[in-house]
């Protein structure tokens, strides 16, 4: 048998498809128990690293999607005005609007 393709060269979708491969052939039990033990083996690294690679991917999706949020001023405190409204009285021409 040709040795497998390192996980890390793996495409996240190649190495689902040949984790559920070995998982279906670990379910059918026609491996002989050395065979189960490889398999079972390389399962876990194909899981340790698509695990990592949607943690990462997750982790890439956040930073996006704070970065595209406005940004929130801290509890408690008040933005602060648009410059316009920084330079006008908070009154009309007739004294206080309220």
């Amino acid at each position: 048998m040709a040795e497998p393709t390192p996980v890390d060269q793996l495409t996240f979708k190649q190495a689902s498809v040949e984790l559920e491969q070995i998982v279906s052939s670990l379910e059918r039990g026609d491996l002989e128990l050395e065979e189960a033990l490889g398999a079972y083996a390389r399962g876990v690294e194909l899981l340790t690293s698509l695990r990592g690679r949607l943690a990462s991917a997750q982790q890439q999706v956040s930073v996006l999607f704070d970065a595209a949020q406005p940004a929130q001023a801290p509890a408690g405190t008040q933005p602060a005005p648009a410059p316009e409204a920084a330079s006008r009285p908070p009154y009309g021409a007739d004294g206080p609007l309220f």
